[in-house]
């Protein structure tokens, strides 16, 4: 069987073809794992984390600027990624006398640079980038939101609306290893999840997988097992998803959902965004995509288990803790939010490819609307940006930019991708001023 980096193992799955890409393995790349076996670059990940309602006042932004930073207690749970992270403050969403749309203006500044005019928008960076790293790829993006529902900040060149996230892992798995690519904004999929995740897609390429792996060396092999293995977790996860629960003698056998919880709860959005995770970062590894985003509430809906109220009122409603000095309900949502992201990028550096992972090829955006939800500002806002995008960028620093513009971030990841840009955004959110400290 030939072996290249283009391979895709194939087979038919209940009466559907079905594709299992190929992650990197070391025949695909140079003796020091760092480049394709051709000497070309391994090609860098984009994705994009847009997330409502920011953090609390005076539990974010560090006191020291550049190196060495003492994280505060809602950026805690990213201490793991705070070496391969930068942290930017200051920046802020300009609306050259527009009015603020609550939690939507601040979406659509941070993802096209500009406030749209009608339905007239500017792409969203992601678009941007995939159209100089993803053209080629499968997918060019994948859209996924984390609170049950549709939306996205991705918007394509020439579009009137944003494109629709897939709240569903099991759906974007199925997408992901079912039949043959169709358009990746469809809102239907036709495989049987069920049949897929019970019977496995591994399975239907047993015979591909085997001949596959005979022309592989030995840790080639164990890599591609590491792999498989994964894929199986995954679906074995997914699996129990579809079972109903064992009945119980005291208990009336509630009717089972057709596949795992798909919603705002905490811990539904928690569980769903690691098996995201997983997810893209197996479609990552095969090159199936190179560009991804991912929406956690666009109006804060996010609400925990037994609570009639949700994140975004508790902003409005929760008067400030007297010994505190904060809201407190509202402290435990953002630092609840940033281990959800952290649990996320778990999973991309989970998967290892020569002497890295995938988070070390990629850059992962994080943005939010307001800078103070509690009064809707839109200065000094938390920008986050994880992953050197294999090398391009110079990581673990604070950055403070007062009253600059938040598209400084966006210009200056876009030109370590690749993309010739020398200005980005409009009005006074247009700027040609990148970030040199963090550009390699």
């Amino acid at each position: 069987m030939k072996v290249n980096r283009r391979t895709v193992l194939k087979g038919s799955l209940a009466g559907a073809s079905v594709g299992v890409g190929i992650p990197l393995l070391d025949c695909f790349l140079n003796a020091n794992g760092t480049a394709l076996a051709n000497g070309a670059a391994l090609p860098p990940i984009f994705g994009t984390w847009f997330q409502s309602l920011g953090f609390t006042p005076g539990r974010w932004r560090p006191d020291a600027i550049g190196r060495d930073y003492e994280s505060k207690a809602e950026m805690k749970p990213l201490d793991a990624f705070k070496a391969r992270m930068n942290l930017i403050s200051g920046c802020q969403y300009f609306m050259d006398g527009r009015p603020v749309e609550t939690h939507i203006t601040g979406v659509q500044i941070g993802s096209t640079g500009a406030i749209p005019v009608g339905v007239i928008s500017a792409p969203s960076i992601d678009d941007i980038v995939a159209g100089m790293i993803g053209a080629r790829t499968r997918f060019r993006s994948l859209e996924v939101s984390l609170t049950g529902n549709r939306e996205s900040a991705s918007r394509r060149a020439g579009s009137a609306s944003n494109s629709p996230s897939e709240p569903s892992p099991a759906a974007l798995y199925a997408r992901i290893f079912g039949p043959e690519f169709r358009d990746p904004n469809a809102l239907a999929f036709e495989p049987d999840v069920r049949v897929m995740a019970r019977r496995s897609v591994l399975s239907a390429v047993s015979d591909a997988r085997r001949d596959f792996s005979k022309a592989l060396g030995a840790s080639d092999r164990t890599r591609l097992e590491e792999y498989f293995t994964s894929i199986r977790q995954l679906e074995q996860q997914l699996e129990l998803d579809l079972q109903k629960p064992a009945p119980l003698e005291y208990c009336a056998r509630p009717g089972t959902p057709a596949e795992g919880v798909v919603g705002p709860v905490t811990d539904d959005v928690a569980r769903n965004a690691t098996l995201f995770g997983g997810l893209i970062a197996n479609a990552v590894a095969c090159d199936q995509t190179r560009v991804f985003n991912l929406m956690m509430g666009q109006a804060g809906n996010v609400r925990q288990a037994g609570s009639i109220e949700n994140w975004h009122g508790w902003t409005h409603e929760e008067p400030i803790d007297p010994q505190a000095g904060y809201q407190v309900i509202v402290a435990w949502y953002s630092t609840w939010a940033a281990q959800v992201f952290a649990d996320f990028l778990t999973e991309l550096d989970k998967r290892k490819e020569g002497s890295g992972s995938v988070l070390d090829r990629a850059v992962v955006l994080w943005q939010t609307d307001h800078g103070i939800a509690r009064s809707h500002t839109m200065d000094n806002l938390p920008i986050i940006a994880v992953g050197s995008a294999g090398g391009r960028l110079k990581t673990g620093m604070h950055i403070n930019t007062p009253g600059d513009p938040s598209t400084r971030v966006g210009l200056t990841l876009q030109q370590a991708l690749g993309v010739p840009a020398g200005t980005w955004g409009a009005l006074s959110n247009a700027t040609s001023k990148t970030m040199t400290e963090i550009l390699a």
